[in-house]
């Protein structure tokens, strides 16, 4: 990654750490377009429990993880619900990030770019000045066997 782009990654990641961090702790927290959905039919108390009726949610079952250190949008053993919101987004923009800088390091280009005629993009191009300066690996087997 070239220096100039640095800033604008880190940017980018302090601005997606402070909405994780911070602005999440006011999202909504009424239910969402899926839980209504699964809700109709029901009636719910202050709580958000079922109360009476019939509806899809009646069937619901806990997540097999719901007991992991990041369920519920937050984190367990922390009492204070705006720190622990805040500390679960920050944890979780922080995996994200380390997994995709680690994706895109995986994947980076080891070789130099080459141009479509195949020779380097960064390298003496043909009838540059700079050609017998800098010569390619099949220019120097070529110069040693003494064909060109």
């Amino acid at each position: 990654m070239s220096k100039r782009s640095w800033p604008f990654v880190l940017g980018g990641l302090l601005v997606a750490l402070l909405l994780a961090g911070v602005v999440s702790n006011y999202a909504s927290a009424h239910p969402d377009g899926l839980d209504s959905s699964l809700l109709k039919g029901c009636t719910v108390n202050a709580d958000g429990e079922i109360t009476g009726g019939s509806c899809p949610a009646q069937q619901a079952k806990d997540h097999e993880l719901a007991d992991s250190p990041l369920a519920d949008y937050g984190v367990r053993g922390v009492s204070n619900g705006f720190l622990s919101t805040g500390l679960s987004g920050v944890l979780g923009v922080l995996l994200t990030f380390a997994l995709g800088g680690g994706l895109f390091w995986l994947a980076r280009r080891r070789g130099p770019a080459t141009n479509p005629s195949g020779g380097p993009t960064n390298g003496p191009t043909e009838g540059s000045a700079d050609q017998d300066s800098d010569p390619t690996a099949d220019e120097r087997a070529a110069r040693a066997a003494g064909t060109r």
